[in-house]
């Protein structure tokens, strides 16, 4: 009887560590891609590298390890998870024990608080790496609170890493709110007024320069700054990520990409207070799909060309997509005196819901009244909008295309399209500039405005190319 007791009472601890650790993932022999050989946006901070990133596997790191050798739960490690105590110390150990071995998990437990500083998490780490929190992770608590020698860009980095997974069912807190307030840029406030903004605010989640990752499950809210972006990567897939933050919060982007190719979104919801996704320069192979987005900026590629800088982005899709309460539907914007191209885009299956600006493609992006017209342009071609369908709000026509004087827009198609006010009955004329194209089936409004077949003005300029 008393061996039967010890039996189940072993199979019970077997059965907790099995159901508490759902993110630990498996190695196997088989390597994808390698990250790119890509840098960082002009106005990015590099992470600084520390001067052994890749930990010895025999270092005895771990002092109270898991039954599960794979797996690290940080409070192992002296983590307190009180809400105020700093644990950067315990996970920067718990992260290079993980980071040794094969499909090592950091483990961030539920049912409590972990407060971090700003923290680059380096690799490169043994394959298989499970970031994973169940508990809640909290930045500290507005720019007071940050350490003067931490980065004001960032929060948490995640560095040269392949085949590396941040999952979980937990929470990851921005404590964004003070850092709003900061007297640096125009922001909306309350009633429709005007407040001062943010400006050196943090991003809260960054991969750089990593491969085959995946964000998956979590819940990301309050960020300073964007709340999840990723740069110089190759392999990026996001599937059920919670986002949110007050409509009124400036730049907190849901998810940005720039730099980056091989990127699937799926399945998301995301409600802040600047774009929901941003496609930034240098994206190649986007898929957007299943995303829902509420009183954000829409879903938007761009802005590109800043400072006659060279932008191109292709291959992008976004299919099956509710956006809802928001400044602008699907947009591409460029500022006047870039280069490149925008090639291969295609939106479908979007339902807009009390939306302004719901297709827009805009040339003369600005954020301020000085910028001066200029001759070259990111050229677009290639862009197409099928079933598209909802309610406009009456304030803004539901369809804008404005396209450079000199690089006109081309090949954009037209199908399905009905966009009716959300209140009253007029229907807006849809606004065209220089845009070619077609409409393929009868639309709502009617697209009378696009110009046929191809201007005689456009050249093969190498200004266009992105090979």
């Amino acid at each position: 009887m008393e061996l039967f007791r010890l039996f189940l009472l072993v199979s019970a601890v077997g059965i907790f560590y099995s159901q508490n650790v759902a993110g630990r993932v498996h190695y196997h022999k088989e390597r994808r891609t390698k990250a790119p050989a890509y840098g960082p946006a002009p106005e990015e901070e590099s992470p600084v590298v520390p001067s052994d990133p890749y930990p010895d596997p025999n270092e005895p790191v771990n002092p109270n390890p898991s039954p599960d050798q794979c797996v690290f739960d940080v409070t192992s490690f002296g983590a307190v998870g009180d809400g105020s105590t700093d644990d950067t110390g315990a996970f920067m150990d718990a992260w290079k024990a993980a980071c040794a071995v094969e499909s090592g998990v950091v483990l961030v437990p539920a049912h409590r608080a972990f407060t971090i500083t700003s923290t680059i998490f380096t690799g490169p780490c043994k394959p298989g790496l499970v970031f994973q929190v169940d508990g809640v992770l909290m930045a500290p608590d507005g720019p007071e609170c940050w350490p003067e020698s931490d980065s004001k860009k960032q929060w948490l980095v995640f560095y040269r890493l392949d085949q590396m997974t941040l999952n979980g069912s937990g929470v990851i807190e921005g404590n964004g709110e003070k850092w709003w307030q900061l007297p640096c840029k125009p922001h909306r406030g309350p009633n429709g007024s005007t407040l001062r903004g943010s400006c050196d605010s943090p991003a809260l989640i960054r991969f750089f320069m990593s491969s085959n990752v995946r964000v998956s499950g979590l819940r990301m809210q309050n960020s300073p700054q964007f709340h999840i972006k990723f740069d110089g990567c190759d392999g990026v897939e996001i599937d059920r990520l919670s986002i949110s933050s007050p409509q009124s919060s400036p730049n907190t982007d849901g998810i940005h990409v720039q730099n980056t190719r091989s990127v699937a979104i799926h399945d998301s919801m995301i409600a802040n207070g600047d774009d929901c996704i941003s496609i930034g320069p240098g994206c190649i192979d986007v898929e957007i799909d299943g995303v829902t987005c509420d009183h954000s900026h829409g879903i938007s590629i761009g802005s590109l060309g800043v400072q006659n800088s060279q932008a191109c982005v292709s291959n992008v899709t976004v299919r099956n997509a509710v956006i809802r309460n928001s400044d602008n539907g699907v947009r591409i914007k460029t500022w006047q005196g870039g280069s490149g191209s925008v090639t291969d885009i295609s939106f479908e299956n979007i339902q807009m819901e009390n939306t302004s600006n719901c297709i827009i493609i805009d040339q003369y992006y600005c954020l301020s009244k000085a910028c001066r017209n200029q001759t070259s342009a990111v050229y677009l071609s290639g862009v197409s909008y099928a079933n598209i369908k909802g309610t406009y709000n009456v304030r803004t026509p539901p369809i804008h295309f404005a396209c450079s004087d000199t690089v006109p827009c081309t090949n954009i198609t037209m199908s399905e399209v009905e966009l009716l006010p959300a209140e009253g009955e007029l229907v807006d004329d849809p606004f065209c500039w220089n845009a070619y194209g077609a409409q393929q089936t009868l639309t709502i409004p009617p697209i009378d405005c696009l110009l046929d077949g191809i201007p005689q003005t456009l050249s093969s300029d190498a200004a266009f190319s992105c090979s």
